[in-house]
């Protein structure tokens, strides 16, 4: 895997901002404490909700698991969480801030022109969620699409 410069890093940011974008800082959510291997495991459900809370991944991911099993579903939190088991979770522990509606297009884009700026959030995309706190997406990867992906909607944590 390469690796890149502080220089590549702030060039990188840089280009992003330009366009729109927010910035992006790399963050496995704590996964790489307990598991190796590829980057697109499906859990990022669990990394949004260890990166926005602080919270220990392993136990996000057990949490997530037993909910999973309490429903009928394999014991995973890999693979993709259905939302019928993150939502009601999250729905206790955060307020949900909706901002699509069926048939309202696309209202909010993940970019710093359009989504806060300020607090936490654990953000819906489109078959994907992903943390920002401070105007900064916290994931694996940029999910933003240069600052063009649709919010379905967000958590306040």
């Amino acid at each position: 895997m390469a690796t890149n410069t502080n220089d590549d890093t702030q060039a990188m940011t840089a280009a992003r901002m330009i366009a729109g974008a927010m910035p992006w800082q790399y963050t496995d959510g704590g996964r790489s404490h307990y598991f190796s291997g590829r980057l697109d495991a499906g859990d990022c459900v669990t990394r949004a909700w260890a990166a926005a809370t602080g919270r220990d991944y392993r136990d996000c991911y057990h949490d997530l698991a037993d909910a999973a099993a309490e429903l009928g579903l394999p014991r995973s939190a890999r693979g993709g969480v259905l939302p019928k088991v993150y939502r009601p979770i999250f729905d206790q522990e955060f307020n949900w801030v909706p901002i699509m509606r069926i048939g309202s297009g696309c209202t909010m884009r993940l970019n710093r022109d359009e989504f806060p700026h300020c607090g936490t959030f654990i953000v819906r995309l489109s078959r994907h969620l992903t943390t920002v706190i401070d105007g900064v997406v916290f994931d694996n990867h940029d999910p933003s699409r240069h600052g063009t992906r649709c919010v379905y909607g967000y958590w306040e944590v």
